[in-house]
């Protein structure tokens, strides 16, 4: 049904629910190619206004997926969470169909493990998105967060009251909070050079790389530092 006709990377969503259908048209804005899949002829319908790779599937048996041509795929994302045996087969399916990088979506710690030693990579949508949700309301002066990893977290953060005029150096955030500057936004422009004399200005808007304790703990610096100045 389908072959690769140059070297974009392909990309297949099995599966269109609210996650699946928001990721293929994510995708699908950066110009990629997709393969979509579903049972539901509505949802598969809408997804043919962004690609003509679209299909109705009642079965997702291996022998289906071959003949969607999915096996062509890059890298396959199966957004099938609340049917846990239907994700668990299909993954199963799409990793023994050789394609080069399968995730899965998980609705529980239990059924990402077992998507884990199918050979999927595993995704919690929901944690993720309330973990996110509660690192920005712990850091209220946080603009944006990406967790990356439980240690690792890049953020955008609107400098606090504390540092303005002083150096990068003075500030030692790294001794201080255990946190990274990998950039500076200031006076309309980025300086992804950051040296140790370098003085914040007020409305910089830092870019961190640190873990999410380190954040708190600035952010309550920050808060404690600005309420002795009252």
């Amino acid at each position: 049904m389908y072959g690769k006709k140059n070297k974009k990377a392909v990309y297949g969503i099995i599966g269109l629910g609210r996650f699946g259908q928001a990721l293929a048209s994510e995708l699908s804005l950066s110009g990629a190619e997709l393969i979509v899949l579903d049972c539901n002829e509505d949802k598969v319908s809408e997804m043919r206004e962004i690609t003509e790779n679209a299909y109705v599937v009642k079965s997702l048996d291996k022998k289906t997926l071959q003949e969607t041509g999915i096996k062509n795929c890059d890298v396959a994302v199966v957004c099938i969470g609340e049917q846990i045996d239907s994700s668990i087969l299909t993954t199963l399916n799409l990793v023994s169909l050789g394609i080069p990088r399968v995730i899965a979506k998980a609705t529980s710690a239990e059924h990402g493990v077992i998507l884990e030693k199918l050979g999927a990579e595993v995704v919690f949508p929901e944690r993720d998105m309330a973990v996110r949700l509660a690192c920005r309301l712990e850091t209220d002066r946080e603009i944006d967060i990406i967790r990356l990893s439980e240690k690792i977290n890049i953020s955008k953060l609107r400098i606090p009251d504390g540092l303005i005029g002083k150096s990068v150096a003075e500030a030692n955030l790294r001794a201080r909070f255990g946190l990274n500057i990998v950039a500076i936004e200031s006076n309309g422009r980025v300086i992804d050079d950051v040296t140790p004399g370098l003085l914040f200005r007020r409305d910089d808007v830092l870019y961190l790389v640190g873990d999410k304790k380190g954040l708190v703990d600035m952010n309550q610096w920050a808060e404690k530092n600005e309420i002795a100045k009252k």
